[in-house]
């Protein structure tokens, strides 16, 4: 057997489905494809075709399709175009002619076998059983819904005739989903072998029962729609899945197409031709009447086998998709289920093929050409399950909604967010820690009592365009720029260039005319730390010292210029609240006037130096947010300690706490601490520590550091 990229589609099905995505103006044929092979199945099953495995166990060539594209992609339009200009002339055949001809020869077929059995006379059988016939009502081809008892009555009807086929095309899956579950849950049944247990209701005069006819009704499935209707989150998507566990992940060839499609990819002229292709003409007009020849009567019951060399491939096949579901994680039981049964519905869907081909048997290539098409469905089930968790949706719901929203207005939006108060909070907490891992942030503001929402997707930040502008006046002619980072230097060390880490308007640098939108932030130090303590705390993170003009070696006056992992746009109020849980991060005071957007800085030729490490994390610092909210009660706990033991807290954890409370320790012996005091405080910030260090070990280590440093300085 091929590997599966070698394979082929099965051509005259392929050519269908390319001419329907040029109909249709949508470039992803796996939709059509499979729907193409659906229509092909309804007529080789409806003929009665059935394949004889090697172990002589008989099964009807059906096909299940759960068939999901987005809205706009072409699947009505599809639909028409294969029932009204290439299936019709079939159905034609097949309902006025065939039909009424096994009719004709079934029916006295079945009142002699019920008048010897019962010793009456054949004619009067023949008179009940045409009654019972008609009383079930006109054959239906193929229907959208129904209910039980209708799909019995209907199935009877085919069993008497020995002809036919139970064809459930449901159209819009996500609306009529839950209307049909009684119909749904029969099909389970009806897939293998079309065969289902009688129900058995009250016998009275006016609802006598049929007498039961054993036999085979082959059924064919095919839900389209759009996904977002299915997988919305609410009642139907759990019942949607609810199916899948029960047996219906196994059953169909599963498409799931979520891009949009691009008609105005293909241009004008193209269109006009595709529109007046007499080739596409030709060739749907010779399908349609080939196809048409199907009917005839002769092709009634055709048994296909297949050689022992097919059937080894398909062994082979099923081998391996044995192996494939025995790779998955156990939690994977509906994709476990879908491929250990994928060897099952390729041989249906093979002889389908041969069916459509007029051979006599099933070739390597039909199963091939099955094969072809299931693993491509297997992908598509892939993202299926894969679906986004009703938390993804909320989410993202914030993120592009683009205004501040209110749980009333999530409640009007979004079918699955329901429930109660406490689950609807719960909801949105697991918004907020999706969002977190996936660059979206939610503000949470409350006006009167009243929560207010608003997402945002988060851009990050490109150290190749960082946001500048900058100029030789205090506040105008703002050039805006998108400078790297390594190459911030030049217009710090320039002369006389006065900057801001924002945009403005008409370039006018003033709060209202502030564009929101920042990748850095700058801290103004001075006096406070000397430039090296500042560069070792900080030394984690990616950052550009620059001293300014007033800096001396007894005095340390200088500029961090630190990249933020995000780009944010903030407007006033939110900038301020940011650079004030910024400040009281740091571990050492720094000029609170920088936390305005319309700050400037100055630039100066002095000494700068770059250091490498992680972009800074904004998400502590974002106001409105449920982790600036934690990060304000850290802060809160941590009343008594300055900034500098705050930072070795915060940052300490396990296997680095020797470490810090070492860098602790040297920073204190930089400010001019002597040996007992450094003692002391170190031992008071370990005290403070969750799993302090034994003292024995801070003797040893940490404090002959610092005796060693102290004595060189």
């Amino acid at each position: 057997m091929k590997a599966f990229k070698e394979m082929d589609y099965h051509p005259i099905a392929d050519k269908l489905a390319l001419i329907l995505c040029a109909r249709t103006q949508n470039s992803n044929p796996i939709f059509f494809r499979t729907m193409v092979a659906y229509y092909f199945s309804t007529m080789s099953s409806s003929m009665r075709c059935s394949v004889l495995l090697p172990d002589k166990q008989e099964i009807p060539t059906n096909m299940y399709a759960v068939n999901l594209m987005v809205s706009g992609g072409g699947k009505g339009k599809a639909a028409n175009i294969l029932e009204e200009e290439i299936t019709h002339l079939f159905r034609e055949a097949f309902v006025e002619n065939t039909v009424p001809v096994q009719v004709a020869r079934q029916l006295p077929k079945l009142a002699l076998a019920r008048a010897q059995k019962a010793q009456s006379d054949p004619d009067e059988e023949l008179v009940k059983v045409e009654r019972e016939f008609n009383d079930v009502g006109e054959f239906v081809y193929a229907f959208d819904s129904g209910t039980g008892p209708a799909v019995k009555q209907a199935r009877h009807k085919l069993l008497m005739a020995k002809i036919g086929a139970l064809n459930f095309q449901m159209d819009e899956v996500g609306s009529n989903f839950l209307g049909n579950t009684e119909v749904i849950n029969i099909f389970l049944e009806l897939y293998d072998k079309g065969k289902i247990k009688p129900k058995l209701v009250k016998n009275t005069s006016d609802n006598s029962r049929y007498a039961e006819i054993f036999g085979m009704t082959p059924a064919n499935v095919m839900w389209f729609g759009t996904p977002s209707a299915l997988l919305d989150g609410g009642k139907t998507e759990d019942d949607f899945y609810k199916m899948l566990e029960t047996g219906y992940a196994r059953r169909p060839f599963f498409v799931y197409v979520r891009d949009h499609v691009r008609g105005d990819e293909i241009s004008a002229d193209q269109k006009y031709k595709n529109a007046i292709s007499t080739v596409t003409s030709t060739f749907l007009s010779k399908l349609a009447s080939d196809l048409s020849l199907l009917a005839d009567p002769g092709n009634l019951h055709k048994q296909l086998t297949m050689s022992e060399s097919v059937a080894k491939s398909w062994y082979e096949y099923e081998n391996d998709c044995l192996r494939r579901a025995n790779l998955l994680n156990p939690h994977e039981e509906l994709r476990k289920a879908e491929l250990s049964h994928r060897y099952f519905k390729t041989i249906k869907l093979a002889a389908t093929y041969a069916f459509i081909d007029s051979s006599p048997e099933i070739l390597q290539q039909h199963l091939e050409y099955a094969i072809k098409l299931a693993e491509d469905c297997g992908k598509c089930l892939e993202l299926l399950l894969k679906r986004d968790k009703p938390y993804v949706k909320l989410a993202n719901y914030l993120a592009s909604v683009g205004r501040e929203v209110t749980q009333v207005d999530l409640l009007e939006d979004l079918p699955f967010f329901k429930g109660s108060q406490t689950q609807r909070s719960d909801l949105i907490q697991l918004a907020v820690a999706h969002g977190y891992q996936n660059n979206i942030i939610i503000k949470k503001n409350f006006v009167d009592g009243i929560e207010f929402l608003r997402g945002e997707t988060l851009k990050r930040t490109d150290l190749a365009k960082m946001i500048v502008s900058y100029s030789g006046d205090l506040a105008t002619g703002y050039e805006p720029a998108l400078p790297k980072f390594d190459q911030l230097h030049k217009m710090t060390q320039a002369p006389n260039v006065h900057w801001a880490n924002h945009h403005f308007v008409d370039k006018h640098r003033q709060e209202d005319n502030a564009i929101p939108g920042f990748n850095m932030v700058v801290l103004d130090v001075e006096k406070s730390v000397d430039i090296h303590i500042a560069k070792d705390l900080l030394k984690d993170y990616k950052a550009l010292f620059y001293t300014t003009k007033r800096h001396t070696d007894a005095e340390h006056r200088y500029r961090i210029i630190l990249p933020t992992n995000y780009e944010l746009k903030l407007d006033g109020k939110d900038f301020k609240e940011f650079m004030a849980s910024l400040f009281q991060w740091l571990p050492f005071d720094v000029d609170t006037a920088t936390g305005q957007r319309a700050r400037k800085w100055l630039s100066n030729k002095g000494n700068y130096f770059y250091q490498d490490g992680e972009l800074l994390d904004v998400l502590p610092f974002i106001p409105k947010t449920s982790k600036n909210e934690a990060f304000k009660d850290l802060i809160l706990d941590q009343t008594g300690m300055d900034n500098l033991e705050r930072w070795v807290i915060n940052n300490t954890g396990d296997g680095n706490r020797n470490n810090m409370l070492l860098r602790y320790g040297m920073i204190l012996v930089d400010a001019g601490f002597d040996f007992n005091a450094v003692s002391d405080r170190i031992n008071t910030l370990n005290n403070k520590l969750p799993d302090k260090l034994d003292p024995a070990e801070i003797v040893a280590t940490i404090m002959s550091s610092v005796a060693k440093a102290i004595s060189k300085k």
